[in-house]
């Protein structure tokens, strides 16, 4: 395995993802149903080209005529990060969007009949049994059959989060963050001989940075 060179180097930040469809208005109708913000539509003699973004996404899709020349509905394993899957589940579905029922791999099973995700083609019924982070999928397709994934997230891998950012999405996400914290503060204090810290503000915030740049977390 290569490891990845951690000199700084110049910002690439992936703003546009590309999707192929057949019929550019019904696919605005549609990406405007789920809540996503129309950034531009601009019609040539020969194109027409739509932005949408998602909300709380740095990156965004753009599709319409002559856009590409990939087939209609052959972009799949589009992932959406959310920090609670039932939440976002259900606001779909209230705007009448057909989406899967929550779903979390089989194991280490990668062969298998299912629809293929990120951790493989068995897709086992429910939401992860500990609800672990980036455990738990629910899928949906737009009207062309472009394949898009819920994946729920509620604390990042270490070394994910660049070490200059601290970002929370959701009120759940930070609230996570916070349980953690305080679930290590908890041990700290018993090291210290268990008095009351009057810093504790210092050290949970001390640890929700570097819990999300993978630093090495306070003791």
């Amino acid at each position: 395995m290569t490891e990845t060179n951690q000199a700084r180097t110049a910002d690439m930040k992936l703003e546009i993802v590309v999707i192929p469809v057949s019929d550019p208005d019904r696919s605005k109708e549609f990406y405007a149903n789920l809540g996503w913000r129309l950034d531009a539509d601009f019609v040539g003699t020969d194109f027409r080209v739509m932005q949408f973004t998602p909300p709380g996404s740095g990156c965004s899709v753009i599709f319409g005529k002559n856009v590409t020349a990939a087939a209609p509905g052959s972009a799949q394993g589009l992932y959406l990060i959310v920090s609670d899957i039932e939440a976002a589940r259900k606001e779909l579905i209230e705007r009448g969007v057909t989406v899967s029922d929550a779903f979390h791999p089989a194991g280490d099973v990668y062969t298998g009949p299912d629809e293929p995700y990120l951790f493989g083609r068995v897709r086992t019924g429910g939401l992860h049994p500990e609800r672990g982070t980036y455990r738990s999928f629910a899928s949906f397709s737009d009207p062309d059959g472009n394949g898009w994934l819920f994946q729920e997230v509620t604390a990042r891998l270490p070394g994910r989060v660049d070490a200059t950012d601290t970002i929370f999405t959701s009120s759940k996400e930070l609230a996570a963050a916070l349980r953690r914290a305080g679930a290590a503060h908890g041990e700290h204090e018993k090291r210290t001989g268990g008095e009351y810290d009057e810093g504790w503000p210092d050290w949970y915030a001390e640890y929700m940075v570097k819990e999300q740049s993978g630093e090495p977390l306070p003791i």
